[in-house]
């Protein structure tokens, strides 16, 4: 099994209990590995322990619902299996550097500052693009109700109706220079709302502009509704790299939320993701009359 499906697998099982008590005994269990193996494979690929992923991702749904309900923090804390309200304070002030309370009335404050100064016209979102073949069918917003962890999230969705042959793309791009002769891991969290397909993709590109490294998840695309998760893509830079493109592909209708993308080198024993490769050619030609 990949590691990024094991990976995927915890954080679908950590989602849909983040209200309810988790066991960490419990999850060689459910996910198949060993405690140890599973732990080590999961700070591998995300950065964080499974302990502090519960922790943020607990955070980060309270502070959603202290912004948009009257709950209690006594009410919010229980519910996310804090013991006690001041241990949820404390967890709260490690992520949001505030306690709940003041969180609460600094932020609304803040968004009614933002919902009065909204105007007609879409502001640029700083490093952000949105490109693809039909763009005009698309849009592209930050959204402080929808997110993985922080207080936003970036959200693409189709505005109308779009087909197969349809897609777009939020993107960045930047000078290789720091990542030459290294295998570099994009990783970033993903949940999507009725789409056709969508994912992840990162691009390696040479000085003459000729793509040389390429992955879009095409195998292992996203479809469907899903709740947040992770994905990686990992793949060589050459010597004769250049520049770095990267970004979430949405084809056809749909909405897909971006968070949390993250760069890092990796050691030559990690397999890389890159379908350029002569392993994602067909063995031998095929069609070569039409007829099929």
């Amino acid at each position: 099994m990949y590691y990024s499906e094991v990976t995927q697998k915890t954080i679908s099982y950590i989602e849909s209990n983040l209200t309810e008590e988790i066991q960490l005994d419990t999850f060689p269990s459910v996910i198949g590995y060993s405690k140890y193996h599973l732990h080590r494979i999961f700070k591998q690929e995300t950065g964080k322990s499974i302990g502090e992923y519960i922790r943020l991702r607990r955070t980060a749904m309270a502070a959603k619902i202290l912004l948009h309900s009257e709950e209690t923090i006594l009410t919010i804390a229980f519910l996310f299996q804090f013991q006690s309200q001041e241990a949820f304070t404390r967890a709260f002030k490690d992520v949001y550097s505030l306690p709940p309370g003041k969180y609460r009335k600094l932020m609304q404050a803040i968004r009614m500052m933002e919902e009065e100064k909204k105007v007609n016209t879409r502001e640029q979102i700083k490093g952000w693009s949105l490109s693809g073949t039909n763009p005009e069918l698309y849009d592209f917003v930050v959204d402080g109700d929808v997110f993985h962890t922080g207080t936003k999230s970036g959200l693409l969705f189709a505005k109308g109706e779009a087909n197969a042959q349809q897609f777009a793309t939020i993107m960045q791009g930047f000078q290789a220079n720091d990542y030459k002769g290294k295998r570099l891991k994009l990783s970033c969290y993903i949940k999507t709302e009725n789409v056709l397909k969508c994912g992840a993709w990162l691009r390696i590109d040479n000085t003459s502009g000729d793509t040389i490294q390429f992955d879009n998840m095409d195998n292992r695309s996203i479809q469907g509704t899903t709740d947040w998760n992770h994905y990686s893509i990992i793949l060589d830079v050459s010597e004769e790299s250049a520049s770095i493109h990267f970004g979430v592909l949405l084809i056809g209708t749909g909405k897909v939320w971006a968070d949390g993308f993250r760069f890092e080198e990796v050691n030559g024993k990690v397999a890389t993701t890159n379908m350029l490769t002569q392993e994602h050619l067909p063995k031998q030609p095929s069609n070569l009359d039409f007829s099929e």
